[in-house]
């Protein structure tokens, strides 16, 4: 193999590298961010539940049975919510 040859293969893979290192520091994001996410993500769905229970309650009358019920979709849906971003985090 010519030298030319190896040092332009070299540069190449040096560049590659540092693209690679690069682009892992910019993707990362602090753990406050990462706790803000998880607990924004859990209070909008237990707080999006409520409000669906609540007007549910408040078209046909049942109060607060639909408020309850989807007080605690909204809590299982923000806690699956939050399993699958820890786990994507993880990753």
């Amino acid at each position: 193999m010519p030298k030319d040859q190896f040092k332009t293969r070299l540069e190449i893979a040096k560049k590659k590298i540092e693209t690679k290192n690069y682009n892992e520091k910019t993707n990362k994001t602090s753990p406050i961010g990462s706790a803000f996410k998880l607990s924004t993500e859990l209070v909008a769905a237990v707080a999006v539940g409520t409000i669906i229970g609540f007007i549910f309650d408040k078209t046909f009358g049942t109060k607060p049975w639909f408020i309850l019920i989807f007080f605690f979709v909204g809590v299982v849906a923000g806690i699956t919510n939050v399993i699958r971003s820890a786990k994507n985090m993880q990753k």
